[in-house]
């Protein structure tokens, strides 16, 4: 039983591994030398920014349509087939956009129907459940729920079963985790040697678990981050962020240049202003950005002045007189200026240009827009990022990528400023860059119609017959339909939700401990909390001992390493191997799954298993494979074998 699992595990690939990418030879796209060598595009992480590769780098970092293939072909015709649902599923009907009176489907499935393309069939009620548990909340849901879903006959069940996640204390964990990632929330930025500890990036969590508890608005989210200004940055949460984009090595305009950047990669989706801020667009992003080939530095320089009246200063507690022990305040100085002064650094020389020699803050999209009288400069950026359209276009694409698999716009941190308005199109042979830019601009209206509220964005997806699609297919597919949403892509599941679905189905516990606070000069040891679930966990720095387990499934590093779901042949050893796995499929393990099902009938522990761990039934083939290993030899031991097989089948670790 165990090998036979293992082969199948082995034989969907957990995608890809590894790969090497080549560069096009033609003059085209082939990459030239820089004049600084230090900027991204030209150095080792210049297969981010690069179009020659992108294709080819989706392939192999999420290799969406690939993995989808694969993942359905392993499932089969299994639970996934409409009439497969014990006597059918009463929300089985494609309605394919008609009637439907959600903007999505009248985008989606307009332009499907403009190509003649026929959409995948609606997905039944035990997918839907799984799929959307997963989605909004990063667990998977409880036997007895599913099977209460599945026998609802109310037609509206899957929204307000959308609204019972929406407002649950889990949904509240599993975006903050997502925001956290997003902020980079982490205790130390080692590339500048800038310590949060854990004091400071507990305070962060707190904050935007309790903004998204209290359903403060995106956009006021983003403006408490942008102008964040106190004493302590480990009671201060917000304060955070911007001690996270300080710069060390170089003058303070280094600072105020990577608030900026940061500003703008985080809240508008534009990586490609941190290009900028080192050099002139044109000749190193023309093939990128039709905004960043005709940008300049004097535009970054005008951004970056909001930036300069921003003070960092470190402070020891009193109480730790270690002054290697110490938390931030982030000030105003009123009288900070942006200078053309400087000769080192992190970046090229600033210099005078012409009688300038000081930058008068200057908004880069608009006609000249800065602060309004009396307003301070960081304010004045904050309005003026939070009111750009394109705010709530890049927060839309965000989460309509967590969402629905793959971005409007990818990747999502790439949004070209020139190329996404519909009414408005770029010169050839640009081509506009959302794979539907319509809905991506009639959606962020929708966001900012409804207050800039998460919940409302994601109940609008969630809630639309696109989302609810199969990802089976049943005629032939074609590759240039991937951006589309004509079927549902397939997702590994986070490194948290692995842990947390095992933790729970197996009804053993896996409580994390993490370090809450600093160790202090005289060796007394750091206090501790214990959390339940990997989701409730702080950051990746944070997790003790259960990082042997999740670490092979790429959480990321909320620093260089990036949260990624593609596979490798660790994550299948560790879900063969690890302890963590092996302890939770014994049945003498008390209360267990095992433990308290174990003298039923086969085909009651069968089911039960399925049921807790994959949230559907086994089809008559499963039921006669695994009741033919109860059957053989010790029936506890076929038991734990069986529900290890679970562990490692496709359809557990994917979200599909």
């Amino acid at each position: 039983m165990k090998r036979s699992a293992y082969l199948a595990l082995a034989s969907v690939g957990i995608v890809v591994s590894g790969g090497t990418l080549l560069w096009g030879q033609s003059a085209e796209n082939s990459v030239v030398e820089a004049d600084h060598a230090e900027c991204a595009y030209f150095g080792p992480k210049r297969a981010q920014f690069t179009e020659t590769v992108l294709s080819a780098a989706r392939r192999l970092r999420d290799p969406l349509a690939q993995q989808t293939e694969e993942v359905v072909a392993r499932l089969g015709g299994l639970a996934g087939t409409q009439d497969f649902v014990p006597g059918g599923s009463r929300t089985n009907s494609s309605l394919k956009g008609s009637g439907s009176g959600n903007l999505i489907d009248k985008h989606i499935f307009g332009v499907l129907q403009s190509k003649g393309i026929e959409p995948a069939a609606r997905t039944n009620d035990y997918e839907f459940i799984r799929r959307i548990t997963l989605d909004l909340t990063g667990r998977v849901p409880k036997p007895e729920r599913v099977t209460a879903f599945v026998s609802d006959a109310d037609p509206d069940k899957r929204a307000k079963y959308v609204d019972e996640l929406l407002g649950s204390s889990e949904w509240t964990d599993k975006w903050t985790m997502f925001f956290g990632d997003l902020y980079r929330n982490t205790d130390q930025i080692r590339a500048t040697n800038t310590l949060r500890r854990a004091e400071g990036r507990e305070a962060f969590y707190n904050w935007i678990y309790n903004s998204l508890k209290d359903g403060k608005p995106y956009n006021r989210m983003a403006f408490e981050l942008i102008t964040a200004e106190g004493q302590n940055s480990w009671t201060q949460g917000e304060l955070n962020w911007q001690v996270g984009n300080r710069t060390t090595g170089g003058p303070v305009q280094d600072h105020y240049d990577q608030m900026a950047a940061a500003t703008m990669e985080t809240f508008l989706g534009n990586s490609h202003f941190n290009c900028i801020v080192c050099h002139n667009g044109r000749g190193h992003v023309d093939t990128l950005s039709l905004w960043g080939k005709s940008a300049s530095r004097m535009q970054a320089y005008g951004f970056a002045a909001f930036f300069a009246q921003t003070t960092f200063v470190q402070q020891p507690r009193a109480e730790r007189p270690d002054p290697n022990i110490y938390y931030w305040t982030v000030g105003l100085n009123r009288q900070g200026t942006y200078a053309l002064n400087t000769t080192t650094g992190n970046r090229p020389p600033r210099q005078p240009i012409g009688s300038m020699r000081v930058v008068t803050p200057v908004y880069p999209f608009g006609d000249g827009l800065t602060a309004n009288g009396g307003e301070s400069p960081r304010a004045a950026a904050a309005r003026l990022v939070t009111t750009d359209f394109n705010f709530a276009r890049a927060t839309v694409n965000y989460i309509w990528k967590e969402l629905m698999v793959r971005g409007l716009v990818e990747p999502v941190n790439q949004m070209d400023p020139d190329r996404l308005d519909p009414d408005n199109p770029p010169p050839a042979p640009w081509t506009l860059q959302p794979s539907n830019a319509a809905l991506l601009r009639d959606l962020a209206q929708d966001f900012i119609d409804n207050g800039y509220n998460l919940k409302s964005l994601m109940r609008r997806i969630a809630t639309s017959d696109a989302y609810q699609l199969s990802a089976r297919y049943s005629g032939q597919w074609n590759s240039a339909w991937d951006n589309l949403h004509a079927r549902r892509l397939v997702k590994r599941l986070w490194a948290e939700e692995v842990y947390d679905a095992i933790a729970q189905t197996s009804n053993i516990p896996g409580p994390v401990t993490m370090a809450i606070t600093t160790r202090v000069p005289n060796g007394a040891v750091a206090q501790t909390r214990v959390v339940q679930n990997a989701m409730q966990t702080t950051s990746p720095a944070s997790r003790g001992a259960a990082a042997a387990f999740l670490n092979p499934f790429y959480p990321g590093d909320r620093e260089d390493a990036e949260r990624r779901r593609d596979g490798s042949d660790q994550q299948a050893l560790t879900l063969m191997n690890n302890n963590f796995v092996m302890t939770r499929t014994r049945a003498t393990a008390a209360g267990s799954l095992l433990q308290r099902n174990i003298n039923k009938t086969d085909r009651e522990l069968i089911d039960t298993l399925y049921l807790a761990v994959l949230s559907r039934l086994p089809d008559e083939s499963e039921r006669a494979t695994a009741g033919t290993a109860l059957t053989s030899g010790n029936r506890q031991q076929s038991a734990e074998n069986l529900l290890w097989s679970l562990y490692n089948k496709v359809d557990f670790f994917f979200n599909y």
